[in-house]
């Protein structure tokens, strides 16, 4: 078992070696990384369907009603009638919610994954056949068919009470279980051959040096900069020559210029990440801790043995308040190494170090923008 101050210094350890990578000089990437081609994107698809063959761990109908329901208009559809007002009593099937991405060029006929996850009160999913669901995108058109037996990751036993699990049962997947029935119409270059490339990350300076550098790669203007994320391109009209065009220009080497300086706080795991571009002015800060420890004992009050008194319960507080030490220090550093060594010889645990950091961005100490997530 780690002891506070163990666990501290392998904390300091961690935040000092991601320092030290974020500290590399920033390289040349591929457009490919950089950036992507307007259009060429994947498209969502949905679907609501049943798992059949269940082992006695699929819904309750008598609490997910919709799953009934569901099955009953199925059987109908396949000539089978229920009589009305029959209470189905089945443990053996459950509703699903059913997802998966189309991939962008994909055509009728292709295979997609697909994830199942329960959305009653179904125990497991292991062992499931999920029948033939419909998938539609955002326009509320069919664009896939998903069918197959479920392959779930997870795994559970009960007996007399008591039960285990280990991982997720009520979601599974079904590989290639998708089949694609409509392809999504993308029209690349119909606009005279002009084609459009899209930063993942909106920067000016990285716009600019993506243009020289394709220009230089094709020997002339072919490249045009519309904003801090968009590229116009005059790609050719011919869609044999448009493809070996984009491929032309994916694997252009870009150098991207600097990230600026950020900071990002995890306020739900306490995780503290930096990049290279921080850095601290001189700033004084003290840390210290306060504490309050309130003890609580019951002691028995008994009355004489002929007095007419009750026994009672007295309760005794005993209240200590504690306050660490802390002296100011000064702090200061001009590369993310300074920045890491000023900041862990506060000797602040994580979460301290956030209320650290928040106090030295609002004195304008620390040189960078604060993300909170």
């Amino acid at each position: 078992m780690k002891t506070p101050a163990l666990a501290k210094r392998c904390w300091q350890l961690c935040i000092l070696g991601l320092a030290c990578l974020l500290a590399l000089p920033v390289q040349a990437e591929r457009i490919r990384e950089l950036a992507s081609f307007s259009g060429v994107r994947d498209n969502q698809l949905v679907g609501y369907g049943l798992v059949v063959g269940l082992d006695n761990t699929g819904d309750q109908t008598t609490q997910a009603p919709f799953t009934s329901q569901s099955l009953t208009n199925m059987l109908s559809q396949l000539g089978v009638t229920v009589p009305a007002g029959t209470n189905l009593q089945l443990r053996n099937v459950a509703a699903v919610m059913v997802t998966a991405d189309l991939p962008p060029f994909s055509r009728p006929g292709q295979r997609l994954d697909v994830v199942v996850s329960s959305i009653a009160n179904a125990r497991s999913l292991r062992g499931g056949t999920l029948l033939m669901t419909p998938m539609k995108g955002a326009d509320g058109d069919t664009y896939a068919i998903a069918q197959g037996n479920m392959l779930v990751g997870g795994a559970g036993a009960e007996a007399g009470g008591s039960s285990v699990q280990i991982n997720q049962q009520a979601t599974g997947r079904i590989p290639n279980g998708g089949l694609v029935e409509k392809e999504v119409a993308l029209n690349l270059g119909g606009n005279g051959g002009m084609l459009e490339l899209q930063l993942d990350d909106a920067d000016f300076g990285t716009v600019q040096r993506m243009v020289t550098a394709i220009n230089n790669e094709f020997g002339r203007s072919v490249a045009y900069g519309r904003n801090g994320r968009v590229i116009a391109l005059d790609g050719p009209v011919d869609d044999n020559d448009r493809v070996n065009f984009m491929a032309r220009v994916e694997n252009v080497n870009v150098t991207p210029t600097e990230a600026p300086a950020r900071v990002v706080l995890n306020a739900r795991t306490g995780s503290v990440v930096m990049n290279s571009a921080v850095t601290l002015r001189e700033a004084a800060v003290a840390h210290g801790n306060l504490s309050i420890m309130i003890d609580t004992q019951f002691g028995v009050s008994q009355p004489n043995p002929f007095g007419e008194g009750e026994t009672a319960v007295v309760p005794d507080a005993d209240i200590d308040i504690e306050q660490q030490e802390a002296y100011l220090q000064v702090v200061e550093g001009a590369d993310l190494n300074e920045v890491v060594n000023a900041l862990n010889a506060l000797g602040a645990t994580p979460q301290d170090l956030m209320t650290i950091l928040e106090a030295l961005r609002a004195s304008g100490s620390l040189r960078a923008e604060l993300e909170i997530i």
